[in-house]
């Protein structure tokens, strides 16, 4: 089989994570989609609100976006907690549409990673609008590092 075809081996969970914004930043859907899990009950909530359900409509969805637009995402992880086959984020991201300088968000996102035979994937990513009150800069900015949970 050659070295494309073959799953991306991610060794933990932050290692996903990591693909999947720098996926985001190029904007490749392909890239975005070979750090979700194949499971049909995989699930997508953009912030608009829409509920995805199965890898083909979560697909359909991040190729719509990057068709119409560059976007740019920056994140900050606030909690995570891990165990032996399943992880949980919960960050904040500011989203930049295409040229823009302007801010957008910030948005709370929550994702959840399971561990299989090709390591961690994507189950579940969830974001929605927050509060401005809860921008990154208004908790202790990059410096303040992550609070792990377990």
């Amino acid at each position: 089989m050659p070295t494309s075809l073959r799953p991306i081996l991610f060794a933990t969970p932050e290692d996903a994570e990591t693909a999947f914004y720098e996926a985001l930043e190029q904007g490749d859907a392909e890239a975005v989609m070979a750090v979700w899990s194949e499971d049909d009950e995989a699930v997508c909530i953009h912030p608009t609100g829409v509920q995805l359900l199965g890898i083909g409509l979560i697909r359909d969805s991040w190729r719509s976006i990057f068709n119409n637009s560059r976007i740019r995402v920056e994140s900050q992880r606030l909690a995570q907690w891990q165990g032996m086959l399943l992880a949980i984020h919960h960050l904040v991201e500011t989203v930049y549409i295409g040229e823009d300088n302007s801010a957008h968000g910030p948005l709370f996102v929550t994702h959840v990673y399971s561990r299989g035979a090709h390591g961690w994937r994507l189950v579940s990513r969830h974001a929605s609008a927050a509060n401005e009150a809860h921008a990154p800069e208004n908790h202790g900015g990059d410096d303040t590092p992550p609070r792990v949970l377990h």
